[in-house]
């Protein structure tokens, strides 16, 4: 009888746990695998499944735990940065160099983020960052969550997570600065 409900809940719940794996990761591939590895740790686990949620959300809990640990084993792995991506904007002194001072984005455009061609140029500056950094930036200001939530939830130390804002926040500005001021 467990194994028919276990295929029952693929059928029915596959493409709500994808959606929310993808939403999580941004990544097609990386979502998949996740919903794949959710339904074998539910099969494993068929058997102490007592039914005092609903199958749903007893799914859900596990493929949040499965996204949890992908961040954690992600950020576990050492970030390799090229020195010099951030000798670019400074000098030997720590203040920045003249030519790569952030601009100011003073728009007549105020819906600036309602511009579709904008969004495509953020969407890609984003998208270029380390995973890691994308989705911190994701979660703190799309998500709009505290910092120790998402410290929490990518197991990430305090200090850790504001440099890594902070520099994604560098490279989100110098490369919109590239691909949409300068280019419009």
């Amino acid at each position: 009888m467990k194994q028919e409900e276990l295929k029952t809940w693929v059928n029915d719940f596959t493409d709500d746990l994808y959606q929310w794996a993808f939403y999580k990761t941004s990544s097609a591939v990386t979502a998949e695998d996740l919903v794949q590895e959710t339904f074998l740790a539910a099969a494993e686990r068929l058997q102490s499944f007592k039914g005092n949620s609903a199958p749903k959300t007893w799914l859900f809990a596990i493929l949040n735990h499965k996204i949890i640990d992908y961040y954690r084993k992600k950020n576990s792995q050492p970030i390799t940065l090229d020195n010099n991506l951030f000798s670019g904007f400074f000098d030997e002194d720590g203040d920045w160099k003249k030519e790569k001072r952030p601009k100011n984005w003073f728009e007549e455009e105020e819906q600036l983020l309602d511009d579709d061609d904008f969004q495509k140029v953020l969407q890609e500056c984003m998208h270029a960052l380390p995973e890691v950094w994308n989705h911190c930036l994701q979660l703190k200001y799309l998500s709009e969550k505290k910092g120790a939530e998402i410290c929490q939830e990518l197991d990430l130390s305090t200090t850790n997570f504001w440099q890594i804002v902070h520099r994604a926040k560098l490279q989100v500005r110098n490369c919109v600065e590239i691909n949409w001021y300068q280019h419009n």
